[in-house]
C-alpha cells in the first residue's frame, strides 16, 4: 500500500516539480536544463499581454469571491431556517453545483447568457433615445457571474458546516436578552462564522483565478491568465510559461494554506 501511494504521489507531483525546475532554465528549451537563471521570470513580468491577463484574472477572482462570500453566507444562514426535507433538497443542489463538470457549467452559462442578452438588447434598443444603445455581451460581467455562482456553493457548504456546529443555544439566549435579530447576527453569529467566511472567500478566489474551462466559454473578448497560458502553449511550452505556472502555483498554495489556517482556527475555537 505504501509503494502504491508513493507511486501515485510521484505520478501526480513529479510533472509539477519539473515545471518548477525548468522555470529556472538558462536556455530556451523546456526539456533540457542548461543552467540556473531567473531571466524567464523577468520576461514574464515584463510581458504586457501577460500582465493584462493577470490583471483581468485578479479583478474577476476578487469580485466573484466577494459575491460568493456574501451570497454564500446568506444562503447558508437561510438554509438553517428551512425544514429538514426542503433543506436536504437545497443542500443537494449546492453539492451538485460543486461536482458538476466545469464544461457543463460553461456551456449552460453561455446558453443562458446568450438567451438573456438576445432578449434584453433588442428591448433596450427599442427604448433607447440615441443612435447607439448600450449592448450587453460577454466579458467581465459574464465571467464574474459564472464564477460567482459555482463558488457560492462552495462558500455556502463551508459556512453551513460552521453554523451547524454552533447550535441554537446562543441565538436563543440572545433573543431572551431582548437583542434584535441584527444585533444577534452582528455581535454573536458573525464573529463565530467569520473564519469560515474568510476561508470560503480565499478558496473561491483560488478557484476563480485558476479556472480555465468556464472562463473559456463566457470570456468573450477578455483574456484571463489561464486562457493566455493555454493560447501560449499551443505554440509550444517555453520556460516563460513554466515561470508563469510556478508563480501561479505558489500564489495558489499560499491562499490554500491561509484558508486551511482559518479552518483550523475555527475548529480550535469550536472545540475550545
Amino acid at each position: 500500500m505504501r509503494a502504491l501511494m508513493t507511486a501515485v504521489y510521484v505520478f501526480l507531483y513529479a510533472p509539477i516539480a519539473l515545471v518548477v525546475l525548468f522555470s529556472f532554465n538558462a536556455g530556451r528549451s523546456a526539456s533540457e536544463f542548461t543552467g540556473f537563471s531567473l531571466q524567464w521570470y523577468g520576461k514574464a513580468l515584463g510581458n504586457t499581454f501577460l500582465i493584462t491577463a493577470l490583471q483581468n484574472s485578479l479583478i474577476i477572482a476578487f469580485t466573484s469571491a466577494v459575491l460568493a462570500a456574501v451570497f454564500g453566507t446568506m444562503a447558508a444562514l437561510g438554509m438553517q431556517r428551512l425544514g429538514p426535507r426542503t433543506r436536504a433538497i437545497f443542500e443537494g443542489l449546492m453539492a451538485a453545483a460543486i461536482v458538476v463538470p466545469g464544461v457543463v457549467i460553461g456551456i449552460a452559462t453561455l446558453v443562458a447568457l446568450v438567451a438573456v442578452f438576445g432578449a434584453i438588447n433588442p428591448a433596450i434598443a427599442g427604448l433607447w433615445p440615441g443612435e447607439r444603445p448600450p449592448q450587453f455581451g460577454l466579458g467581465y460581467g459574464s465571467i464574474i457571474a459564472a464564477h460567482g455562482l459555482f463558488t457560492m456553493a462552495l462558500v455556502a457548504m463551508i459556512v453551513k458546516a460552521r453554523i451547524a456546529s454552533l447550535g441554537r443555544d446562543i441565538v436563543e439566549a440572545s433573543a431572551d436578552l431582548y437583542a434584535t435579530p441584527w444585533t444577534t447576527f452582528h455581535q454573536i453569529v458573525l464573529p463565530q462564522i467569520l473564519p469560515s467566511v474568510l476561508a470560503g472567500f480565499l478558496l473561491a478566489f483560488t478557484f476563480s483565478f485558476d479556472d480555465f474551462i468556464v472562463a473559456f466559454f463566457v470570456a468573450g473578448s477578455k483574456t484571463t491568465l489561464p486562457i493566455y497560458v493555454f493560447a501560449s502553449i499551443r505554440r509550444g511550452v517555453t520556460p516563460e510559461i513554466n515561470a508563469v505556472a510556478t508563480m501561479v502555483l505558489v500564489a495558489s498554495l499560499i491562499l490554500i494554506l491561509a484558508a486551511r489556517v482559518l479552518m483550523r482556527e475555527r475548529k480550535t475555537k469550536s472545540t475550545g
